[in-house]
């Protein structure tokens, strides 16, 4: 039922069988080293779900990306790394619009990701309107990303789609890396990270720019960002410190008609092409931590930190002027045993928001918003024998706002909201035998607030009715790790049962406000396969195979909109299945080939089901060598082509999208044609 395309399924299992058949015993392997572009679950440690151990022990689905998964791309784009991962959806419009949807949640938000998390080195990024742009942070800057799908909010707070957490590098040597690429559309990206360790003292830093002219009008862009961690340890006790900045400026082309769409795609929208449309904005984030050992089995972690972003965008119907200051705590304790991990701690999140619209100097709206967020959670892990994990966790969340009207001429719309307090459980169990093969399943709950437009009526004033939007998902899954470590498979199958489902309603073409519309249910299945196919010392090396699957279907089970019911349609903005294939073939040691090959299905973009749009294949290349330089200074050289074969395609699609007065409903960001890029690495 999941699957519309029965081929695409019975191509990937007989794929895979035919792969494990011909691993022989006697393949030319050594079997003690293994590549490293291949993720082997039993072996890599993560510190997801709120615990640290090894990916084939967690009692619940997971992803993740190492360093090399980060680099096969141009790394100009988190989209293309993302979308490699089944049940992940990023759609990128320009670098200024992006949208990422895990299961399905979040696809109807117009122009940005809310409903997930993101973490920076455990540092809380995401808004207190629920926004996230994990995309911000350059990917030659970080270690790894790690992604827990669905509601999580008994493990991170708010979140129904789950959380992206992100990691910087740790070196324990002095190292250095210069970076420099050029590409199509005059597109320039350069950077110098490094790594500085002093006695107890260790010191990281990374700086990178990104300028862009852009491939449609109006799309120019540039991106500006700082980013570094320090550590001084000693032998009972650390301190951490993270710092981050970024300074954006872009052009903001904005989505097309059909007709433009298909017929002049490099065109920006004419609205927003008459007045110059733009945003600009610079953010700040930092962060100290302190970690303590107060016993053999118990250790403390007390960590402070503050955001700050100052925002413009210069807009069609008025221009948006906003800032927002934020700080909080997070402390935990952590008491481990041989059969037991038990984490309990809180976290608390200020911020002020405020904000103003004005048109031609004239000031048509000013507003401040104060939220406050606390979050109690307690995990317990206990493992009753070696093969067995059992997880129950839990939360309790209190948000509480206070909107302050600062432009009385249209009346006094202050007023403040304290939402009911979210208690979230979680239920997790992982039964691994051994090394080679873990089942699990779980059950938690999740919940996600609505943003500031949504808490408002149209005229402004608080909405007492809006409720946040919860859900809960159910999950079971197997993992299997190759005795030879030859490959991986890892599969699960999720059901997401939501209520209170938030819907954005564009009311004008510069009002938004959020209605609770009735209840959805997302059911999908996912697979990941990875295989070292070979590894030989001489031609013809080494080859590394991914495969990555997903197809679901998600529908509306109580959905009335404007007296419309739509019970039983599909959710649009979601593809019924995705494909990804992924080749990495080394020869020589010295020349690496990777291939990335991807199918997006088709996917509604109306609530009615009236308008569809198309699946599509996307294939890019890259070809990279390398070499040592006097004094053995490796550098790495490399040319790439992405969207081999100049695919028309929608990159982003704006759901529900409305046109007013004559216009054209504008659903479509045309995605990048046939574009090239090539650059070098230096490092020492």
């Amino acid at each position: 039922m999941i699957f519309n395309n029965r081929g695409t399924l019975i191509f990937l299992f007989v794929f895979v069988f035919l792969q494990v058949k011909s691993q022989k015993p006697g393949d030319s392997i050594n079997k003690g080293q293994i590549s490293d572009s291949v993720m082997i679950l039993g072996d890599v440690s993560v510190v997801a779900y709120r615990t640290s151990g090894k990916i084939h022990n967690l009692p619940g689905s997971f992803s993740l990306l190492n360093k090399e998964d980060l680099s096969p791309s141009d790394g100009t784009s988190l989209s293309a790394t993302l979308n490699t991962i089944p049940g992940v959806t990023m759609q990128s419009g320009t670098y200024l619009t992006n949208r990422i949807v895990i299961r399905g949640m979040g696809s109807r938000t117009p122009y940005n990701t809310n409903r997930i998390r993101t973490y920076l080195n455990e540092i809380p990024l995401t808004s207190s309107d629920g926004v996230s742009t994990p995309e911000e942070i350059d990917l030659l800057s970080l270690e790894k990303i790690e992604i827990v799908k669905g509601p999580s909010s008994a493990l991170y707070g708010s979140g129904l789609g789950g959380s992206i957490n992100m990691y910087t590098p740790e070196r324990s040597v002095n190292e250095g890396n210069i970076d420099l690429q050029y590409g199509s559309f005059n597109t320039l990206k350069a950077g110098a990270s490094g790594t500085l360790n002093s006695g107890k003292a260790r010191l990281w830093g990374s700086i990178s720019h990104l300028n862009s002219d852009g491939y449609r009008e109006n799309n120019d862009y540039r991106r500006t960002a700082f980013l570094s961690t320090a550590r001084w340890m000693e032998k009972s006790w650390s301190v951490n410190a993270t710092l981050l900045f970024i300074d954006v400026k872009g052009g903001i082309p904005s989505s097309l008609g059909k007709t433009l769409f298909e017929e002049s795609p490099e065109s920006a929208a004419p609205a927003w092409k008459a007045i110059e449309g733009f945003k600009e904005y610079s953010k700040g984030v930092a962060s100290v931590s302190f970690n303590k050992k107060i016993t053999r089995t118990l250790t403390g972690n007390l960590a402070v930190f503050g955001k700050y972003n100052d925002n413009y965008e210069r807009r069609p119907f008025n221009n948006l002027d906003d800032q927002s200051l934020s700080g909080g705590f997070r402390g935990k304790f952590i008491h481990r045993t041989k059969k037991t991990e038990l984490t309990a701690g809180a976290e608390w999140i200020s911020e002020e928001y405020q904000w103003k619209f004005d048109r031609d100097n004239i000031l048509l709206n000013k507003n401040s918003e104060n939220l406050n967020h606390l979050n109690v959670f307690g995990i317990l892990y206990y493992k009753p024998v070696k093969e067995l994990n059992i997880s129950l966790a839990g939360a309790v969340n209190h948000i509480s706002y206070r909107l302050t009207d600062k432009f009385p001429s249209n009346g006094d719309q202050s007023g403040s909201r304290n939402f009911p307090t979210m208690i979230s459980p979680r239920l997790g169990i992982n039964y691994a035998p051994g090394d080679v093969f873990s089942i699990y399943a779980s059950a938690g709950h999740g919940f996600s607030l609505p943003s500031p437009e949504e808490t408002l009526l149209p005229e402004g004033d608080v909405n007492p009715g809006i409720k946040p939007e919860q859900g809960w998902q159910y999950e079971t899954g197997v993992r299997f790790v190759h005795p030879g470590s030859r490959f991986t498979f890892d599969a699960s199958l999720y059901r997401i049962d939501l209520t209170d489902l938030l819907v954005t309603k564009r009311v004008t073409e510069d009002v938004f406000t959020g209605i609770n519309a009735g209840r959805t249910r997302h059911q999908g299945f996912e697979l990941m396969f990875r295989s070292n196919v070979f590894e030989y010392n001489s031609f013809p090396g080494k080859l590394i195979l991914g495969i990555g699957y997903s197809g679901s279907i998600n529908r509306f089970i109580d959905f009335t909109d404007d007296s419309i019911t739509y019970d039983g349609n599909i959710l649009p903005g979601i593809p019924r299945q995705t494909v990804q294939l992924k080749i990495n073939w080394t020869l020589f040691k010295t020349v690496e080939i990777s291939t990335h090959l991807s199918y997006t299905g088709d996917q509604y973009i109306t609530d009615s089901n009236s308008l569809e749009y198309p699946g599509y294949f996307l294939g890019d290349l890259k070809i990279t060598t390398r070499f040592n330089l006097k004094q053995k200074i490796p550098l790495q050289v490399y040319l790439g082509i992405n969207n081999v074969t100049d695919t028309n395609y929608a990159s982003m699609l704006i759901v529900n999208a409305v046109g007013f007065g004559n216009s054209e409903p504008r659903y479509y960001y045309p995605g990048l044609p046939r574009h090239y890029f090539g650059g070098i690495r230096l490092s020492f």
